[in-house]
């Protein structure tokens, strides 16, 4: 049996809501001062009563702890337990302050109060009707959170998606995961097939139950997509499927028939020209690509978008376009080369045209171009780009407003949609569409629905830089539809051609190593360094000292580091970690919140890590935590200018952002970029990530690493495809019309 040992919790010092590990410091009966104990709980609040049983142990590195193998809390019930209870956050309207002064009032009948009759708290000085009406939904709230977290604690699984579990599902949320657990992994962000499966398990369901198969189906595909991919051959889906649940493969057939009959999923006949690697075996039939069906109606629908704006009339009234190309030269004071002029011209004459090329090549320079034509004409012309940072860049450099295509689009959060679509069509005749290459499907088609018919379109972005995060290649596949007109700039002018960054950028996009400038001479360096902890080092004292002191640049504001992976001792993780304690240690514990594995403080650097339509915060935005307050459970992040508040409990969808990954990083630009280049991102060591990664960086690049990891970076071309049928559509619909040509530079 072991010891027992009770008491009240005075502090959390850790507690993981994943497994429920914690570490209290408790003042326990017979114990003149606090002792440590450890074990295991769902929730852990200063101020409850525990009850252990275990065993003394002595830790070489924390001292004597009580190791708990049972655990239990209730309630407090002295007024002392009460006060710390109720100030220690666990209410929204309550901090230490009110705490008091409520058990002031009711004493140990505090919590009865709260609980059933919580209209007595007007009773308390200071506490008006708003301030009642939050704590009353709050205890409520986590009455019931609490009793989901038993729930799953119960079955062995981790608590940390409690709260959101209430949040989608309400007073039922334990009776509907009970009946369907494989929901949680469609309905709840963050939890995946896995852990639903287990719960499901525990729960009794069948391994082989028709539910199973079709959560599992739904999870490859959406494990696919997540990856780039739009659809996936049917055969791919079965093995896979087959391999993560051991389900016989007519069961699992049956589930996509099945899927397919409740209109969830999409089977179309792939091409043959235009399979993806690994091509098919030979002898067998071409695979059928199937979609989740959102996916599958925004494929189509960029189809349909595409070939109804090539169709039309081009708004512009006639030009002469040679005397147009002399006008806007002798206007900007600049001659163009041969393939920007072929460019501006196919601006004016063609509805749709996509403009390619890497840094320093002059695509900003011919949007101006294309602008000035089109403003001269009393053309109505709108700016957009697929994130706030991009849309930031791209009025900075054409002088006319840009916006998120989201803010284009005029997004409703209320309704969940978008107010312009095909009923409300954007008002324009030329939209230019910047840093098309992180546009993913779904996003495009919504964009394409709003852009009227009569208008033309101009697409910029650069082919060589990674896909987008989403499902889809579309600069890509537009570009190798065929279809469109293209022009792709390759010459590097003489003023760009002077940044070592952009020399540097395009040596890597060929397939060359690098060089580096020469100390004090140039924008692109890079830094030798074989072991990860001296990496690690060099990297830090980059940020906060190096950089600032001699560029004088911001730490938080204007360096960004990039890694290409999330793990390791070099990914983001742990760069993240490690950058906070340097550039923004622990000052007020009370200005800092542990949520989801993360320890979040006013003044950190954070990053959104997937759309949020009500918050209006989309996934790669970055902001510094400007309060954290406890007593509300909430905590702000200003994104340039705009505070946005997050509940405690939706804290999983920030991160640390001192680091993110290159992929995180498209469409933005940064004064520096810092690349950690190790053979410990051996997987991710790839041509177009490095390229991605450097073209970021404005003022200042460093990559610090080993020159075998650079060697691998610079060799290994990118050789993952993505299931599309994207450039196929556009092909079969172009019917008679003469093939678009694509000019090279």
């Amino acid at each position: 049996m072991g010891e027992s040992l009770s008491g009240v919790i005075e502090r959390i010092t850790f507690h993981n809501l994943d497994n429920g590990y914690c570490v209290l410091k408790v003042q326990a009966k017979g114990h003149r001062e606090p002792v440590v104990v450890v074990g295991h709980l769902s929730s852990a609040i200063a101020g409850e009563f525990i009850e252990a049983k275990g065993e003394w142990i002595t830790d070489r590195q924390h001292g004597q702890q009580f190791k708990a193998g049972e655990l239990r809390t209730t309630p407090p019930h002295t007024t002392e337990g009460i006060a710390k209870y109720l100030g220690s956050g666990l209410v929204k309207g309550i901090g230490p302050k009110y705490a008091q002064k409520i058990v002031d009032v009711f004493g140990d009948k505090t919590l009865d109060v709260i609980d059933r009759s919580p209209a007595f708290l007007k009773q308390v000085k200071g506490l008006g009707p708003k301030r009642i009406e939050l704590i009353r939904a709050s205890w409520k709230q986590n009455q019931s959170v609490h009793k989901i977290m038993a729930f799953l604690q119960s079955f062995g699984i981790g608590t940390a998606r409690a709260v959101r579990i209430y949040k989608t599902y309400g007073e039922n949320a334990v009776e509907q995961v009970r009946s369907n657990p494989y929901r949680l992994s469609t309905d709840i962000w963050g939890v995946g097939f896995r852990t639903a499966d287990e719960l499901a398990q525990k729960l009794g369901i069948p391994l082989d139950s028709p539910r199973r198969a079709e959560a599992a189906v739904r999870y490859i595909l959406q494990e696919a997509s997540a990856k780039g991919h739009v659809g996936v051959p049917q055969e791919v889906v079965r093995e896979q499927t087959a391999a993560l649940t051991e389900i016989a493969g007519d069961i699992i057939q049956k589930a996509i028939d099945d899927l397919r009959l409740q209109d969830e999923l999409v089977l179309e006949q792939m091409k043959p020209d235009l399979t993806p690697q690994p091509p098919h075996r030979n002898g067998e039939e071409e695979p059928n690509l199937l979609y989740l069906k959102p996916l599958h109606l925004a494929e189509c629908g960029v189809a349909r978008g595409m070939i109804a704006l090539r169709s039309g009339v081009h708004p512009l009234p006639a030009v002469d376009v040679p005397k147009a190309l002399a006008w806007v030269e002798q206007k900007m004071g600049i001659e163009f080369a041969e393939a920007q002029r072929e460019a501006v011209r196919q601006a004016i004459t063609q509805k749709v045209l996509v403009l390619t090329g890497g840094p320093g090549t002059g695509k900003t320079t011919i949007v101006r171009a294309i602008l000035e034509i089109f403003r001269a004409k009393q053309q109505r012309v709108a700016l957009c780009a697929p994130t706030g940072r991009a849309a930031k860049r791209l009025t900075e450099s054409t002088g006319q407003e840009a916006k998120t295509i989201h803010r284009l689009l005029e997004f409703d959060a209320a309704l969940g949609t978008f107010r312009r679509s095909r009923e409300n069509p954007l008002d324009l005749d030329l939209l230019v569409v910047d840093e098309t290459s992180m546009a993913d499907l779904t996003l495009t088609n919504q964009l394409l629905r709003a852009v009227p018919a009569w208008a033309c379109v101009v697409f910029v972005g650069d082919r060589d830089q990674l896909p987008s995060v989403g499902a889809g290649r579309v600069l890509a596949d537009f570009i190798d539809s065929g279809t469109v007109a293209v022009v792709r700039l390759t010459e590097v002018h003489r003023q760009a051609g002077a940044s070592s960054i952009v020399r540097a950028a395009h040596a890597v996009n060929r397939g060359e190593e690098p060089e580096s400038a020469a100390p004090g001479q140039g924008d692109f360096f890079i830094i030798e360094a074989d072991e990860p902890a001296t990496v690690l080092e060099r990297i830090v004292t980059m940020v906060k000292e190096r950089i600032p002191a001699k560029f004088n640049l911001d730490p938080f504001r204007d360096v960004q580091v990039l890694s290409p992976m999330n793990k390791s001792e070099l990914g983001v993780l742990n760069l993240n970690s490690v950058l906070q304690a340097a550039l923004n240690p622990q000052q007020d514990r009370n200005q800092e919140v542990a949520r989801f594995g993360v320890t979040f403080r006013r003044g950190d650097k954070v990053i959104q890590t997937q759309n949020n339509y009500q918050r209006e915060v989309f996934n790669g935005d970055i902001g510094r935590i400007t309060d954290v307050d406890a007593v509300n459970q909430s905590l702000s992040v200003d994104y340039d200018g705009r505070d946005v508040e997050y509940d405690f409990g939706d804290l999983d969808e920030l991160q640390l952002a001192y680091c993110t990954s290159i992929h995180k990083a498209q469409g933005s630009e940064y004064p520096a970029v810092i690349i950690p280049v190790h053979t410990q991102h051996y997987v991710m060591l790839q041509r177009n990530l490095l390229y991605t990664g450097i073209t970021r960086g404005r003022k200042l690049v460093v990559l610090v690493g080993s020159k075998k990891a650079l060697w691998i970076a610079v060799n290994k071309a990118d050789q993952a495809r993505r299931y599309s049928l994207l450039s196929w559509r556009l092909r079969q619909a172009d019917g008679p019309q003469e093939p678009h040509r694509q000019t090279d530079q």
